[in-house]
């Protein structure tokens, strides 16, 4: 990987790290989900959209489609069913099982046409994630709780599904288009929503730069990181970020909101984070099958894109 693809993978590796703490605390507040999202989606826009506007109402029109679904599956759906699940789940626990993505991402870019054979080592990586989520998601089956994992694992689909959209169908795309676009979409569905259940009072200064937190750096800035990792080492490594959010996620629970550190989190943490590096490590491509764009976009040690 290139120096600039180190750079973008460790800033995206901390900053999303870091909103499952500041989700906690705005929901807390209590604000609703939908507010939250709405206020993360607006401010992120707000401060993109000045430096997108020239050209993107033709981007927006030739690529509608692929825009419209990256939105639908890595914005609308996902954060609001991870801000709704923190109302009952601790940032951690949702940070760990967010941990899940790159396990998702290689059975979905095996759907998607990767040819490389999953062999013992990603069998077991699969096998030791699949029983770290099994960790910390048995305890939580009972009540309400149940739905929340369910969330979370929806979010983590998403998650695992949006960056090979991205880069398949939008590469072309300049980031600050494809973000700014995609979160003005986001904050104009959650707009009615929010408007709804719009705090009665001033939220506390905590609470206020929780949510810009989420906005600016959580948004705005990670976005546009996110989406020149893709472009810089391909989708399926791009989410390995997720190794390192939930030791951030973890460390800033304990820290700041003195969430407790159990024995069955460290050992999903293991588990997840084991499981992750297997089953996302090189296989064997299958002899006698072409190369296509998706499998030769990991195809190169350093880890960058080819185009075909």
């Amino acid at each position: 990987m290139t120096a600039r693809g180190w750079f973008l993978f460790s800033l995206m590796g901390v900053v999303w790290g870091i909103p499952y703490l500041m989700i906690k605390v705005a929901v807390e507040a209590p604000l609703s989900p939908s507010f939250v999202v709405f206020t993360r989606c607006a401010v992120g826009a707000a401060l993109l959209l000045p430096f997108a506007v020239r050209g993107l109402l033709t981007t927006v029109r030739s690529h509608w489609k692929p825009l419209l679904a990256f939105a639908c599956i890595e914005i609308i759906g996902p954060w609001f069913t991870l801000t709704d699940a923190e109302r009952h789940l601790s940032s951690s626990t949702a940070g760990l099982l967010i941990a899940g993505v790159p396990i998702v991402g290689v059975a979905l870019a095996r759907f998607f046409g990767d040819t490389e054979r999953l062999g013992a080592r990603r069998v077991t990586g699969l096998g030791l994630g699949l029983a770290g989520v099994g960790v910390l998601t048995v305890p939580h089956l009972t009540g309400g709780d149940a739905r929340s994992m369910a969330e979370v694992l929806v979010t983590v689909v998403g998650y695992a599904t949006a960056p090979l959209i991205a880069a398949r169908h939008l590469k072309d795309v300049p980031s600050l288009q494809l973000t700014a676009s995609c979160l003005a979409l986001a904050a104009v569905v959650y707009a009615p929503a929010a408007g709804v259940t719009w705090p009665s009072s001033m939220p506390s200064t905590s609470v206020l730069l929780a949510l810009a937190g989420l906005g600016v750096i959580c948004t705005a800035v990670a976005f546009v990181a996110f989406l020149e990792l893709i472009k810089e080492v391909g989708p399926t490594r791009s989410t390995v970020i997720t190794y390192v959010n939930p030791a951030v996620a973890v460390a800033a629970g304990a820290l700041f909101l003195g969430e407790e550190l159990t024995a069955g989190v460290g050992v999903a943490f293991v588990l997840i984070l084991a499981g992750s590096v297997l089953a996302t490590a090189s296989g064997v491509r299958r002899p006698g099958r072409p190369v296509t764009w998706s499998t030769r976009q990991t195809s190169r040690a350093d880890g960058r894109v080819e185009s075909p």
